[in-house]
């Protein structure tokens, strides 16, 4: 009997725990944290061994596979003896591939792939599919497979899930962007996040579809790399040579594979950004054949994503807005790209390798005040202070809103957009922004 070693147990480790003791497997999970107790219990139902708080080596390194979570680097101790030894190394996402045929539309990028998975996945939901959620957001795609099987699998994939994916074919691969991302995970070498990036087309085949932003420079310069197979779908903000997607006089147009068009004005998403998320989850559903009257429904009464310009409140006529999923640079461009009053930025948290040279005119622009959250604000300090625009230094989210409450004018926007990731002062973006709205309510 084979054994399948599965390092780290909340949602994706625990799935694929399931999955391969479904299938056969001698299968023992190992946390270096604790695990929480619906996992534990998810675990021992199907009588799987785990231990929490530890890595036991001689239970880990004798397994002919490892099922690794992605938020676990290749640095990690035990990753490194487990490569030495020439285990094999795969992510969840890879594993569950294995044990079905359902037709698998995934998708990546650096901003936007929660807004636009949400929106294929509504579409799909809406038209009737049989459809599931998984990778990044969703439950696990290995556990859906096990015990809630679907025609199609609707996937966010973040690149470290990529990084461990080598057999795996998305039927439908979209590519939003590219823009600088996790570089404290890839060497800071911009080529090693690419690279990652772009697994997402490797296997594809001739009757497989490639939906990705032809505005993009980044991702033409790679495109030209790869001898791709699948059918090509470019899409665009505007029309121009080779996009089949994009906006002309105020209408959203999709010309392939079914011509389709509504009034932009009737999009329920709003800002620059998510035109290219709506005209990607457009040109999914189009191919996958979904009517067009619900993709016109569907693209209209799309309620948006929970964190991502969520908006809160509005106190004393100051708007609150929720942006905890800006993790990045490129993703608070968009946010503050898209504010049409004087804004408050709240921006911090733990860098990762960030060039804030990207929203420094924006800033300029748009922003009265700034008022930093994070363990560490140095680099913040060194970069926007000689701005000349007013700074607040905070260490937790209570002195931050009181900060943003004091700054604030009538009429202003405080926005939470921190370009960092959270796990200096919370426990993910998700808390970040739920004691952001909570406190902007209690106000």
């Amino acid at each position: 009997m084979k054994r399948i070693v599965v390092l780290g147990a909340a949602e994706s480790g625990a799935g694929a725990a399931v999955l391969a003791k479904k299938e056969g497997f001698d299968v023992f999970v190992s946390d270096m944290s604790s695990i929480k107790d619906k996992y534990k219990k998810l675990l021992d139902d199907h009588g799987i061994v785990w231990e929490e708080n530890h890595h036991s080596e001689e239970k880990i390194l004798n397994a002919d596979e490892i099922i690794k979570s992605p938020g676990i680097p290749e640095e990690a101790p035990i990753i490194r003896k487990a490569v030495a030894k020439g285990i094999h190394i795969i992510s969840e996402i890879e594993f569950a591939g294995r044990y079905t045929e359902s037709k698998m539309i995934c998708i990546t990028g650096s901003n936007g792939k929660t807004t636009t998975t949400s929106l294929i996945y509504h579409i799909f939901k809406s038209a009737g599919y049989d459809a599931g959620l998984a990778g990044n957001i969703g439950r696990s795609l290995a556990l859906q497979v096990a015990e809630d099987p679907h025609e199609y699998y609707i996937i966010e994939l973040s690149s470290f899930q990529l990084d461990n994916m080598y057999d795996f074919r998305a039927n439908i691969a979209v590519l939003l962007n590219i823009t600088p991302d996790h570089l404290d995970r890839y060497g800071n070498c911009m080529q090693n996040y690419v690279d990652a990036k772009m697994r997402i087309i490797q296997n594809q085949t001739a009757d497989d579809s490639f939906i990705y932003w032809n505005d993009d420079p980044i991702i033409k310069r790679e495109l030209e790399k790869y001898d791709i197979k699948a059918i090509q779908y470019p899409f665009s903000e505007l029309k121009e040579i080779g996009s089949i997607g994009y906006i002309e006089e105020g209408t959203y147009c999709i010309e392939q594979p079914t011509p389709f068009n509504m009034e932009q004005e009737q999009l329920s998403l709003t800002g620059k950004h998510n035109i290219y998320n709506s005209l990607a989850a457009g040109i999914a559903a189009n191919i996958a054949g979904v009517k067009k009257e619900f993709i016109r429904k569907s693209l209209s009464d799309f309620p948006g994503v929970e964190h991502r310009l969520e908006k809160v409140a509005t106190v004393r006529g100051v708007r609150y807005v929720n942006d905890s999923k800006a993790t990045n640079v490129d993703a608070c461009w968009y946010a503050l790209e898209s504010m049409d009053s004087p804004t408050i930025l709240i921006i911090g948290g733990k860098d990762k390798g960030n060039d804030y040279n990207e929203i420094k005119s924006l800033v300029q622009q748009k922003c009265r005040a700034l008022v930093y959250l994070g363990a560490d604000n140095t680099k913040l300090h060194d970069f926007f202070d000689g701005l000349g625009i007013p700074v607040r230094d905070t260490h937790s989210m209570p002195d931050c809103v009181a900060a943003c409450y004091e700054l604030a004018q009538p009429g202003d926007t405080v926005l939470l957009s921190p370009c960092c990731a959270s796990f200096d002062l919370f426990k993910n973006m998700e808390d970040r922004g739920e004691q952001f709205k909570n406190l902007v309510r209690n106000l």
